[in-house]
Parts: C-alpha cells; structure tokens; sequence
C-alpha cells in the first residue's frame, strides 16, 4: 500500500510542478508583454516634446508604473527571503500605483468636462501624494503577517489566513475602489455629453453638435478604461476568494486566467491611454521626416494622420504649455 500512497503522491507532486511552469511562463510572457507596451508610451513621452502636457503628464506616470509592475512580475522565482520581499513589494507597491493614477486621469476629465473647471494642473502635487503615499502605505501594511522565511516559486503567496486578508485589504479593496469610482465618474461625463447632445439637438445648433460629437467620440475611446481595470483582475479577485475560502485547494483554469489577465494590465493601458491621436500623429511625423516623398505619396496614411484632428482627452483636458 505504501509504494501506491508514495507512487500517487510523486504523481500529484509532478503535476503540480507542470502546473507552476505553465503558470509561470504565461505570467511572465503577459508581463512582458505589458513591459514593452509601457516602455514604448515612456519612450514617446521622452523623445517627443509636445507630448510633455499635464494630461500625457499623467499617462506617463501610469505608464511608468505599469512599467515597474510588470519588470518585478517578471522578476519572479526568488531563491532567497530578502529577495522575496524585495520582488513581492516592488511588484505590489508599483501595481497599486498603476491603478490609482487611472482615479487621476478619470478625476481630471470628470472636472474638465463635467465640471468645467481649468485648474486640473494645480492638483499635480495632490496626484502625486495620493498614488505614492498610498501605495506606499498599503505595501507597509501588508508587511504584517506575512511570512518570508519560506520563499517559494511565488513571492505572493503568503502563509496564514492574516497575511491573505492583509493582502485583500490592501490589494483588492484599493483596486475596486478605483474600478467604482471610474465607473462613477466615466458614467457622470457619459450622463453630461448625453444631455448637452439632446439640448444642442433642441436649439438645432450645428456648431454646437459639431463639438458634442467630437467630445462623444472621445469618451467612446475613453470610456473603456474602467473595463480594463475589471478585465485585468476579475479573475484574479475570484481567485483571492476561493483561496482564502478553500485554502490549499487550488483551480488551475482559474489560475491560468487569473496570471494572464492580470500580467497584461500594463499593455492595455498602453494601447487605451498611450496611443491617442496625439501619440500616433507624432510618430508619423517623425517617420515623415525620413521617408523620401516618393514613398510619402504612396503611402496616403500618413497625410491621414498629420491632417487628423480626431478630439480626444488631450484635448478635452487643459493642457500645459
């Protein structure tokens, strides 16, 4: 009996270790995935100059974050405790960032729009205490129970039922909290442009419709943005929950989904909030400069882009100089 007990469990052992490459291989390709598209939105800020205005301002940051976030996912696989707790909270203090400055970006288009106030720039400093101080304080608290003497192939998974409701406070609570208020807010601008089309409608202003339409067409493309943060952890806050409910007994569909969606946060960020009309109209500037005409002619796509003046947040926010 003994050699079928050790047989089934060296089996089980097996493939709880294929399990964990297979996990460990899609977290760290969604993560890179994430790191390149984050990287490319931080490389356009640097090297295009009238990029550097207040609202790409705080795309750049949310970029940046993802950036770090997605590089200490990467860095997984410790094989000592001081590295452990390096990788698991630099990865949770820069993953937290990343979704409170998306609260920044739907807080300053909710008072440009809704609102109608110009003053969104002197709330920099506000943004900046709010995203680092409060990742901060929640990577600190959730130092409390948790136990790191016993590095695993996972940094996050931390022994002791205190130590996962530390990390459901201090992870899951300020995420859907951001996810609320997004959708609180994007539904707000939504409600706004809603009643200014039937009233412009009313008085039959066409100008008036003209830009109604414009400012419609950007919250189209901006409105997504709380979906992204749902679409990126839904599974992974499923998975919290039946782990803290059914400890040991792990789901691995749940898992696979749980690393893929969550690794590739930073990637929809780039592509929803980086490549804006403004991002690709400098791009194909640039190329535009180095292309001979006759390969210009061509290619009509750039001329689209150059003449495009398609009215997205950049312009619905008050840009600085």
């Amino acid at each position: 009996m003994a050699p079928a007990v050790a047989g089934a469990a060296s089996v089980a052992m097996s493939q709880a270790l294929r399990d964990r490459q297979i996990l460990d291989a899609v977290g760290t390709g969604a993560a890179a995935l994430s790191l390149a598209g984050s990287s490319f939105i931080v490389l356009c800020y640097l090297l295009f100059r009238e990029l550097r205005k207040f609202s790409f301002k705080l795309v750049f940051y949310l970029a940046v974050s993802d950036m770090f976030c997605s590089l200490f996912t990467i860095l997984g696989g410790p094989s000592n405790a001081f590295y452990c707790f390096a990788h698991d909270y630099s990865a949770h203090f820069f993953c937290v960032a990343s979704f409170l400055w998306t609260t920044t970006i739907a807080f300053t288009l909710h008072r440009t729009v809704v609102k109608h106030k110009t003053d969104v720039e002197e709330f920099g400093s506000i943004f900046h205490l709010y995203v680092w101080g409060t990742s901060l304080a929640t990577t600190v608290l959730r130092s409390i129970g948790s136990d790191y003497g016993r590095p695993g192939s996972w940094c996050w998974i931390q022994q002791g039922s205190m130590a996962k409701v530390l990390h459901l406070v201090t992870f899951y609570l300020p995420l859907w909290g951001a996810i609320l208020y997004n959708g609180f807010t994007y539904y707000e601008v939504n409600r706004m442009l809603n009643n200014a089309t039937r009233m412009a409608a009313g008085i039959s202003d066409r100008s008036n419709q003209s830009d109604i339409r414009a400012d419609r067409k950007a919250f189209n493309r901006w409105g997504y943005y709380p979906l992204i943060l749902i679409g990126s952890w839904a599974f992974a806050t499923i998975n919290r929950l039946y782990d803290f409910a059914n400890p040991g007994h792990k789901i691995f569909w749940l898992s696979f989904l749980d690393v893929g969606f969550a690794g590739l946060m930073g990637l929809f960020n780039s592509i929803a909030y980086g490549l804006n009309s403004s991002v690709r109209r400098a791009i194909s500037e640039r190329i535009d400069m180095f292309l001979p005409e006759r390969i210009k002619r061509s290619l009509p796509t750039f001329s689209r882009l150059r003449s495009q003046q398609e009215n997205e947040l950049t312009s619905l926010i008050v840009e600085g100089n």
